[in-house]
């Protein structure tokens, strides 16, 4: 095993404790980096929203590796709904989801019913969802009303020691952040 895979693997093993035991990790994703934690932990968001002093009625973005991570929030979709929402996954498409059976923790949803989820083509990020388990959260790494970091040295500098782990790797290809669109309105959040 080289050096390299060697520490990947550490930092991916301190990643997915500190989520497990309620931390805040930084990670790179498709065009900026995020924080992220478990998002059933209310407490773990509590502490996310703080650092960035975001208020809890906007919510936040929950990511996976796989459709098969996030399958019960798709099962009350028509078929038509879920070809539009597989075709873009994975990949850099945020679809704002009905959640009528209450799946995802309000503190996830902010004011909103439904819940914001993408299925990541980012290696990075496919590798920290598989190795917990299931879907996290993901809001870029910045104060609210600041620029989003897209290097290391600018989530140091936003959050120095206050993430439990950081996650190292390359952003993805995007310039701007993901796509957002809802599924029932098919209006484009943000483009």
């Amino acid at each position: 095993m080289s050096c390299k895979t060697a520490m990947n693997w550490w930092h991916i093993h301190q990643s997915v404790r500190a989520m497990r035991q309620g931390g805040v990790i930084a990670y790179p994703t498709e065009a900026v980096w995020g924080l992220g934690c478990d998002p059933f932990n209310e407490e773990a968001l509590e502490r996310l929203l703080y650092l960035k002093s975001r208020p809890r009625h906007k919510g936040v973005i929950l990511i996976a590796a796989s459709v098969a991570q996030i399958e019960p929030l798709l099962r009350h979709l028509d078929p038509a709904q879920r070809q539009r929402v597989e075709a873009t996954w994975p990949g850099p498409v945020t679809w704002l989801l009905p959640d009528p059976d209450h799946l995802i923790p309000e503190w996830v949803k902010g004011k909103h019913s439904s819940v914001a989820v993408r299925v990541s083509a980012h290696p990075v990020v496919q590798t920290l969802c598989n190795s917990f388990g299931g879907p996290i959260v993901s809001t870029s790494a910045n104060p609210a009303g600041a620029q989003p970091a897209k290097d290391l040295l600018r989530v140091n500098l936003y959050f120095a020691n206050r993430v439990d782990a950081v996650m190292p790797g390359p952003l993805g290809d995007l310039d701007q952040p993901t796509q957002i669109r809802d599924l029932i309105t098919e209006a484009v959040i943000r483009s």
